[in-house]
């Protein structure tokens, strides 16, 4: 208890509020998680299935296509965005400068010595060398990822965890969109636990924007742990969807912070979002070379097999606050 309200105390005082992220479009991720899930909602906030609202589906995590007018602005359909800053390499809040950057290859799953994509980890630190703002943004290429089977397999990153954070309290996070070829985060969630979501079929529009049997915007927080949950199998266009609510599930784990989005070269529901959402996650860190802070497996890219692929992680090295532990 003392160790947690020093810890609040430190926060108030350098300005870290709920409250000031928002204004910004950060929003707090508590290491409890929330009342009943570890996500909360971000583009899906106030998501309304058909046929109340067909136009205010909100993507139904990339299996329904976002019209252009409804896409996250600094106007619209905007929790947990933030206002693109005038480069990649700027801080999303000011008076933040960049202390590390960092590029990846994303590795093929199976086979090939080629690469599938790029990772671009950014840092960047506050003035008084008390505040961190880790900022990470995939991009995916016409390459195949798994040589043994036939034809181009498209790897599709439905979720992007950081980890790391066990010992940073309540952090701010959120995201922008630099293209409109990118993906909006869905939602992001205090776990390890990559939640996969599937629609009830991909055969029509109408069945496009429903959910699934059983399949939850928002898991709730009971007994999952592992690194992702739901059908591990491929799905077509004409099957329909539905799983158990015990998949639904991830429990709260304080050390990461886990997006969801949709990103994918190719995807097999006919969508090309190549690119994901920047992701941002503000947390506190100290003045020591960022360099000494790269973890090995810090960011991993979750497939979730929300179509015709099954479930499948790739694990990168990446910037993590400093004395953090990846498992």
């Amino acid at each position: 208890m003392k160790q947690k309200a020093l810890k609040l105390t430190i926060l108030a005082a350098i300005g870290f509020s709920a409250a000031q992220a928002q204004a910004l479009g950060l929003v707090a991720l508590p290491d409890t998680g929330f009342a009943s899930s570890a996500y909360t909602n971000c583009y899906n906030d106030g998501r309304v299935v058909p046929p109340s609202n067909a136009d205010d589906v909100k993507g139904n995590f990339g299996s329904y296509p976002i019209a252009s007018a409804n896409r996250p602005s600094s106007s619209k359909n905007n929790t947990c965005y933030v206002t693109p800053p005038a480069a990649e390499g700027t801080s999303p809040i000011a008076g933040y400068t960049l202390a590390g950057f960092r590029t990846t290859n994303i590795p093929t799953t199976t086979g090939g010595t080629g690469n599938i994509g790029t990772v671009v980890d950014y840092l960047w630190r506050n003035a008084a060398q008390t505040m961190c703002i880790f900022g990470t943004r995939a991009t995916m290429i016409n390459a195949d990822h798994d040589s043994s089977i036939s034809g181009t397999q498209y790897f599709e990153i439905n979720d992007i965890a950081r980890g790391g954070f066990a010992a940073s309290g309540t952090v701010n996070v959120g995201y922008t969109l630099f293209t409109t070829t990118a993906s909006p985060v869905y939602r992001v969630g205090r776990t390890f636990t990559a939640v996969q979501h599937r629609a009830l079929q991909y055969n029509t529009l109408a069945n496009q924007a429903i959910n699934g049997t059983n399949y939850l915007d928002l898991p709730t927080k009971n007994s999952v742990t592992a690194a992702i949950t739901g059908e591990n199998s491929p799905i077509d266009a004409t099957t329909p969807a539905s799983t158990t609510l015990a998949t639904q599930d991830a429990v709260v784990n304080s050390n990461w912070v886990n997006f969801t989005a949709d990103t994918v070269f190719i995807d097999d529901d006919g969508s090309t979002n190549p690119l994901s959402g920047f992701t941002y996650i503000e947390a506190p860190c100290n003045s020591t070379n960022p360099t000494t802070w790269v973890q090995t497996g810090a960011i991993r890219l979750r497939q979730t097999a929300q179509e015709e692929t099954t479930f499948k992680e790739i694990t990168i090295p990446g910037f993590a606050p400093p004395g953090a532990t990846i498992p």
